[in-house]
């Protein structure tokens, strides 16, 4: 997986509402849980293209 691919609308949605739940469904942040969910879709999927890098290199091998 190219870890430049989009995220689509619809993950950033849900991860948006998920967050805005677990802080208590204030109003007025919908833009801030919207960047807070992207930022932390974009790192998650960051890690696991470092991940699936090492895995190829062979650098989780004993």
């Amino acid at each position: 997986m190219d870890g430049k691919a989009r995220i689509s609308f619809d993950d950033i949605r849900e991860r948006a509402y998920e967050l805005w739940e677990r802080h208590h469904r204030p109003e007025g942040f919908e833009i801030e849980f919207w960047l807070l969910a992207e930022r932390e879709l974009r790192n998650e999927r960051a890690r696991r293209s470092r991940a699936d890098e090492r895995v190829a290199s062979g650098a989780d091998q004993d």
